[in-house]
């Protein structure tokens, strides 16, 4: 029998976003890191838009926005102070090249860059450094992620991949 409560209106409107369960029903990865292997599979598959010499750009599987790239060094390293020099350089370089194939591509108003360090500065993946490269456009902040958990995402990751890695190969 099921609880008095299933059912009774609590004045919450809901927007039901089945396809999400894709997310939730993944398993919990226990081992590996993410950014570690990426660049063994296919660049459509990991989700890469680009590789360089000791870097990549990878799409984020959990975007904020079209377009929210990762930008990875190749090396599993968890500090920014821990980069080689090359790595510093060419993750700079990927991410002013990413902010103008975005542009390119998709017309943002601005961005947001940045490195999570450690867990507790939100970190998905702690343990590989990653800079994010969020496009941003007036009204794309809305309320679905306050009172929704949901974020209105009009372009699929493939088709954003594709857009960007060609977009990336003019460059």
């Amino acid at each position: 029998m099921a609880p008095e409560s299933v059912g009774v209106e609590d004045g919450l409107q809901r927007l039901w976003t089945p396809y999400r369960m894709a997310y939730l029903d993944r398993p919990a990865r226990t081992t590996g890191c993410p950014f570690c292997e990426a660049p063994q599979t296919s660049d459509d598959e990991g989700l890469i838009v680009y590789r360089g010499s000791v870097a990549y750009v990878i799409l984020n599987l959990f975007p904020y926005n079209p377009g929210h790239l990762l930008i990875c060094p190749y090396r599993h390293v968890a500090d920014y102070t821990d980069l080689e020099r090359a790595e510093r350089e060419e993750v700079a370089q990927l991410t002013a090249t990413a902010m103008a194939v975005i542009r390119r591509a998709s017309t943002p108003a601005g961005f947001n860059l940045g490195i999570n360090q450690g867990a507790v500065a939100g970190a998905g993946v702690a343990g590989h450094l990653h800079q994010h490269v969020v496009p941003r456009w007036a009204g794309d902040a809305n309320f679905f992620p306050i009172i929704a958990q949901t974020k209105a995402m009009p372009q699929l990751l493939a088709e954003t991949r594709a857009l960007l890695a060609k977009t990336w190969s003019q460059e």
